[in-house]
């Protein structure tokens, strides 16, 4: 499969980098502190802000006290952290005034995961704090878009969560899923699905990318 676009916006966990285990270690360490059970909180928390996690299943405990709990945890954390297959070959290939980062954690904590994989750190990086609303809401990638001086829908996104491939659709972007979070069933609206950014082959003509995905399995 071809797509064109101008520009790219990734997601950044489990897109960019592997934190799937530091991420999953923190909600269950944060529920035993609490006596309840981490499940609910695991069922939407990939992609989305730790304060929207928490209001959409247990507003009482929606506090600035407990975001600032699972952030610091999370900050402490780095076993596991990996970067995606394909990823830090496919950043360093691109101009650094073409792509960007939209993430739900934040601005610490994405320095911290993209440290640790060994990954570059973009000239441009929407995070957590600087949106009013986060993911499945669209106004991370639209800013993410307008940073870098192009409308969404001539931009692609590559995201790993239902919450985030929603977020860059409703921006009007074209979205790309990583099957490293979800099955590829449950990541729908998207163009295609891959496994990671091995096999991608990207070229610039005139001044647009053209994107060769893999075949689909």
């Amino acid at each position: 499969m071809e797509l064109r676009c101008q520009a790219f916006l990734f997601d950044l966990d489990g897109v960019l980098v592997d934190s799937r285990s530091v991420v999953e270690r923190t909600w269950h360490r944060w529920a035993e502190r609490h006596q309840i059970d981490p499940a609910p909180f695991l069922q939407i928390a990939h992609g989305r802000r730790a304060m929207d996690t928490l209001r959409m299943v247990l507003p009482r405990l929606a506090t600035e006290t407990e975001v600032a709990w699972l952030d610091a945890t999370e900050l402490a954390d780095r076993e596991g952290l990996k970067p995606v297959p394909g990823a830090k070959e496919l950043l360093t290939s691109l101009p650094r005034d073409r792509w960007a980062i939209v993430t739900s954690c934040g601005r610490d904590l994405a320095r911290l995961r993209l440290g640790s994989a060994g990954m570059p750190i973009p000239d441009v990086m929407l995070v957590a704090e600087e949106v009013k609303r986060g993911k499945p809401a669209p106004d991370g990638y639209q800013l993410g878009a307008e940073r870098l001086g192009y409308a969404p829908p001539d931009c692609i996104v590559f995201e790993d969560a239902p919450a985030g491939i929603a977020s860059g659709l409703a921006a009007g972007a074209r979205v790309v899923g990583l099957t490293t979070t979800h099955a590829a069933a449950d990541l729908s609206g998207v163009e295609a699905t891959i496994p990671d950014f091995r096999g991608i082959h990207i070229r610039l003509q005139q001044d647009a990318f053209v994107v060769t995905l893999p075949s689909q399995q």
